[in-house]
């Protein structure tokens, strides 16, 4: 049986309503009285019960954490980094799978249910519109590698996918490749779209270089080998900005199946830098997003939130780099 608060007040010799305030932030209790308390609470193998609290203070401590993409291994690392991080600050994650999910509407209803004081949405594909679904119905929330603005609606951590797309182009236009592709995630993802806009919007100023893009159905490594399968099959590029990483490892394993070889006939490069990409059989030339930056800096807002849920949106973007591995040929070196 669980020990219980009136077992710590007689052993301590106190109310319980001063056991209660000892293990209730911010509430009035001397030093002598809290030594006194834990110390019959260690005694007795004394913890809280969180859920009785929660009626006391009006705060349950969870914070929802949504996210639509769980066949993507990034979101392993994305998830291990936010719980950990949540925990720390003595908060607890709630796990949600929105796989498949568009309308916010009933994500809003079942996580007013479990009575979350927040809710991070973890998520680079799903619209700004899906995040202040929550900001209407009342509840703090962040949306953690969102879609860039300059005037965001709801917080926003992450980074600016367009400048990405102009950077993975630069990359493969400064190798001297003659035919360069887009090869994204769904069309409809606004990651996606905005890493394609860029990329083409860097293109549009090399019109000697021929341009072409597709893209796959899902993040996922299978939706990049099909679509690199398909390709292959006609008039394949130089080189590919495949959009992201897992994308990038699909493509790559197309391409090895297929007989050629990267980078001698195929470029690829990829957009996360993701750990396996680092694999010494992967080795995968990428666009370093900072992963651990933007988790952590989404944590310190969903903080500050609970103490000032009116405070007003903000967009937190991070810088991100190109990360020299193999599977693109060398730069040119102007003579």
């Amino acid at each position: 049986m669980a020990v219980t608060l009136k077992e710590v007040a007689a052993r301590a010799g106190v109310s319980r309503s001063a056991v209660s305030r000892t293990f209730t932030n911010g509430a009035s209790v001397s030093d002598k009285m809290r030594r006194k308390v834990e110390k019959a609470a260690r005694e007795l193998g004394y913890s809280p019960n969180a859920l009785a609290s929660s009626l006391t203070t009006g705060r349950t401590k969870l914070i929802g954490l949504v996210s639509n993409n769980f066949h993507n291994p990034i979101f392993l690392q994305v998830f291990d980094l936010f719980t950990r991080g949540l925990q720390e600050r003595g908060l607890r994650p709630l796990l949600v799978n929105l796989t498949d999910e568009i309308d916010p509407e009933q994500s809003v209803r079942m996580l007013r249910q479990y009575s979350v004081d927040g809710v991070v949405v973890a998520s680079s594909t799903l619209p700004p519109g899906f995040a202040k679904a929550f900001r209407d119905a009342g509840v703090p929330v962040v949306h953690s590698f969102g879609r860039y603005s300059s005037a965001p609606q709801v917080h926003v951590v992450g980074i600016d996918n367009v400048e990405c797309g102009r950077m993975a182009a630069r990359c493969l236009v400064e190798r001297g490749y003659d035919h360069i592709a887009f090869l994204g995630g769904p069309a409809d993802a606004t990651s996606t779209q905005d890493r394609f806009s860029g990329f083409m919007s860097e293109m549009a100023a090399h019109p000697e270089i021929r341009t072409s893009h597709s893209f796959a159905d899902a993040y996922s490594f299978d939706a990049g080998r099909k679509e690199m399968l398909r390709l292959l099959a006609d008039a394949p590029a130089q080189a590919y900005f495949c959009g992201d990483d897992v994308l990038s490892i699909g493509a790559l394993s197309a391409i090895s199946d297929s007989g050629l070889s990267v980078p001698d006939d195929i470029g690829v490069i990829g957009l996360n830098d993701m750990e396996m990409a680092g694999w010494e059989n992967i080795d995968l030339t990428t666009i370093h997003q900072p992963i651990r930056q933007i988790v952590t800096s989404s944590i310190e807002l969903m903080v500050a939130m609970l103490d000032e849920p009116d405070r007003y949106p903000e967009a937190r973007i991070f810088p991100c780099s190109v990360v020299e591995r193999g599977t693109l040929r060398p730069v040119l070196v102007s003579s």
